[in-house]
């Protein structure tokens, strides 16, 4: 990697290498000095045995750095599995959008904002209404992860909902009390995601983002044509963006179909609708922490896995991706494409309300109402 870098770094002056991001190139040049004795260490000494081990600085970086991303995605995935999500039941969301919208949420970071929040209040007042309660009377909560990436390493703003699987009754009962509600048929999703969909356009369109005619509707941002627009661009669509191969989709030199099993798995519990996609096909229930944990450290990984990199005997890294990875980039891949766009970090956002003691007693059962103190209100998204 070390090799290709400075190999890459050689072309300086060039067109191509004009519209790399000041970013993608300090992330990756700080990953390639990240655990090495030689950036640095520090000395440590047992004061009992005495003794010694050097322990090199690490990056500390988000975009690239596998190392880092792995301890921040365990400090993470403690954090929200001991502390923040409370002993009650759960559920996954995962939101996909258009590939426009991608392109304008990962430029523009209030868009996002406004996106999610429809997103969390749509789903919300699914909740409320199906235990029958209304904003007034009940609250309901979660914990966002919005993944700026996709398994073949593409720049893909998605969602990551952790939910609440129910709503807290806070109207008449001190304390409040959990109400745990069923989970969503294909029908109660379609709806969902249409009305999403329909929301954020109408959002969008107000704000004036999008416009749109009888039949159409674009983004009105200001197409500037900057060298990071075009990485962004070229990422999203699965294309390398610089070099001879500038335009072209990603090199598959083997072809690794998913299994039939998984594609079962994959279309369980999903929807879609104009290029939107809902899923929620995971839950968690009552005294489920270790799945819990599991889950939290899968919306929190980092994007670049090492057990997934090689080099090649022409000198050519390699980078196997997942069989779930988009058809035209699925197996092993020729990763130029990798160093030209890095994806921007994943954010953690809270919303509604969150759990403070997590000590739900286990003769509650999940289907039933449960006596808990209400937990402690957090920032809306």
């Amino acid at each position: 990697m070390a090799v290709y870098w400075v190999r890459c770094l050689s072309n300086e002056g060039s067109p191509e290498h004009t519209q790399r991001s000041h970013q993608a190139r300090e992330e990756f040049a700080a990953y390639l000095k990240c655990g090495r004795l030689e950036e640095g260490f520090l000395r440590l000494r047992c004061e009992r045995c005495h003794a010694e081990k050097l322990v090199a600085f690490s990056c500390k970086k988000r975009g690239f750095c596998p190392s880092c991303g792995a301890r921040r995605m365990a400090e993470t995935a403690a954090l929200l599995a001991d502390e923040v999500l409370p002993e009650r039941p759960l559920r996954q969301w995962v939101l996909s959008l258009p590939h426009a919208l991608r392109f304008l949420l990962a430029t523009d970071s209030q868009a996002l904002t406004l996106v999610l929040g429809v997103v969390y209040r749509t789903i919300s007042d699914h909740l409320l209404r199906k235990a029958g309660l209304t904003r007034t009377t009940g609250k309901t909560g979660a914990v966002t992860l919005v993944q700026r990436f996709g398994s073949a390493l593409n720049l893909n703003v998605h969602f990551h909902m952790i939910f609440l699987d129910g709503v807290y009754r806070t109207e008449g009962t001190d304390p409040p009390v959990f109400r745990h509600v069923s989970a969503p048929g294909a029908k109660d999703l379609q709806i969902l995601i249409e009305l999403i969909a329909a929301r954020i356009g109408h959002l969008l369109e107000q704000r004036g983002l999008v416009e749109r005619d009888s039949e159409n509707a674009w983004l009105s941002t200001d197409a500037s044509g900057s060298g990071l627009n075009d990485l962004i661009g070229h990422s999203i669509t699965y294309r390398i963006a610089v070099g001879p191969r500038a335009g072209q989709k990603l090199f598959t030199l083997q072809s690794m179909p998913a299994r039939a099993q998984e594609l079962d798995e994959a279309r369980n519990g999903a929807a879609q609708s104009g290029g939107f996609s809902l899923h929620a096909g995971i839950d968690i229930a009552m005294g489920q922490r270790a799945k819990l944990e599991r889950l939290c450290r899968y919306v929190s990984r980092p994007p670049v896995s090492t057990e997934r990199l090689a080099l090649t005997a022409s000198g050519q890294v390699r980078y196997t991706l997942a069989a779930s990875a988009h058809p035209c980039a699925r197996g092993i891949s020729d990763s130029l494409h990798v160093k030209d766009t890095v994806p921007r970090r994943h954010h953690a956002h809270c919303a509604g309300t969150r759990g403070l003691d997590g000590s739900a007693s286990g003769a509650h059962s999940p289907t039933a109402d449960a006596s808990d103190s209400l937990p402690r209100c957090v920032r809306a998204a």
